[in-house]
């Protein structure tokens, strides 16, 4: 009965000492600043609310889609987020790629990837492969930014995701600023499939952070068709235009 008394009360004191440090330093969303409360997680409800989602996933010919005509066959091709300069969606992904907030990527994936379940699209795919970063990328940064959008979208969809089967060859340079004929020839011999038999049949959903051209999936794409998978679709956390 003692033992059972100081269980309770430790856990009483350890829920005081939590409430205690959310009133005098709460966590704040990574959105708008703004102290997070109870039930909510990165993001504030209102953050949430005001996302500027293409709604990209309810429609057929969706200008993602459009992009990869003639170009890559696929399945589905979606971007949730609009990309915008100032806006909250580039603020959310420089918080994910720069200032060391992983959990942004997860939090947007599992936000995307509930839209999709209730649209029953989970059915549809067997696995979901972020795109690679270099390896000396990622040992800058510590984590690929795609693959914390794939963990979250399987999370929400309970499809595998994993990291590693598509590998970046050559550390190629950012993307930024380039024509879409310059960011081709910068990504077209850059990625390749490690283990062939993990994609082999399978229905795969490629993932990225943003979308401009397409070229990077496009390249990372072809390699995954070839490596034998018998579908493939695209979903990315923004289109920038």
């Amino acid at each position: 009965m003692r033992l059972l008394t100081l269980k309770s009360n430790g856990s009483s004191v350890v829920r005081l000492l939590s409430d205690f440090t959310s009133l005098f330093f709460p966590e704040h969303c990574l959105g708008c600043s703004s102290g997070l409360v109870k039930g909510e997680d990165i993001l504030c409800t209102s953050c949430i609310l005001n996302l500027p989602k293409t709604d990209y996933h309810f429609m057929e010919g969706n200008p993602v889609e459009e992009k990869f005509l003639g170009r890559l066959p696929l399945k589905h091709a979606w971007a949730y987020l609009k990309f915008r300069k100032t806006g909250i969606v580039q603020h959310l992904l420089h918080q994910l790629k720069y200032n060391n907030q992983p959990e942004v990527g997860i939090r947007i994936g599992k936000i995307f990837g509930k839209e999709l379940n209730d649209l029953s699209r989970a059915r549809e795919f067997d696995l979901i492969v972020p795109v690679p970063l270099h390896p000396a990328r990622l040992r800058n940064r510590g984590y690929n930014q795609s693959a914390k959008f794939a963990e979250g979208l399987s999370e929400s969809l309970g499809i595998p995701f994993r990291d590693g089967i598509s590998i970046r060859l050559q550390n190629s340079k950012t993307q930024t600023k380039k024509t879409k004929t310059e960011r081709w020839e910068n990504v077209k011999q850059v990625f390749d499939i490690k283990n062939t038999e993990a994609v082999k049949g399978k229905r795969i959903l490629l993932v990225d952070d943003v979308i401009t051209t397409g070229a990077t999936l496009e390249a990372c794409g072809q390699q995954l068709l070839m490596a034998g998978c018998s579908e493939l679709s695209i979903a990315c956390i923004a289109e920038a235009q």
